[in-house]
């Protein structure tokens, strides 16, 4: 399983449609093949930073979500309202974390 982090940042005043045209996207990606869960987030300090965490079983899963028609058509409808490229990290959780999450 991995951890896919995306940070944005959305210009002043358009948080609302923002959050509006997001909603649909994690809607859309609910329905991905390999998608596990995610939440979005806004930074306290800073309404205009959003972090969106997800999970997937692996990477090849976000990757084929990553190049799709459909996660394309959603950034087309949030990216007039971004300053910023999207950022993108990607996570794995270290073996011995595992481990203790069986026990």
């Amino acid at each position: 399983m991995i951890r896919v982090i995306i940070e944005r940042e959305v210009a002043e005043g358009l948080e609302e449609f923002y959050e509006s045209a997001v909603a649909n996207l994690l809607g859309v990606m609910s329905n991905a093949s390999g998608y596990l869960s995610g939440e979005s987030l806004v930074d306290i300090h800073r309404p205009n930073r959003y972090v969106v965490v997800t999970r997937w079983v692996d990477e090849a899963a976000w990757n084929r979500w990553h190049g799709s028609s459909e996660r394309q058509e959603m950034l087309d409808a949030i990216s007039p309202f971004l300053l910023t490229e999207e950022k993108f990290t990607l996570l794995r959780q270290l073996i011995f974390h595992q481990q203790l999450s069986a026990a």
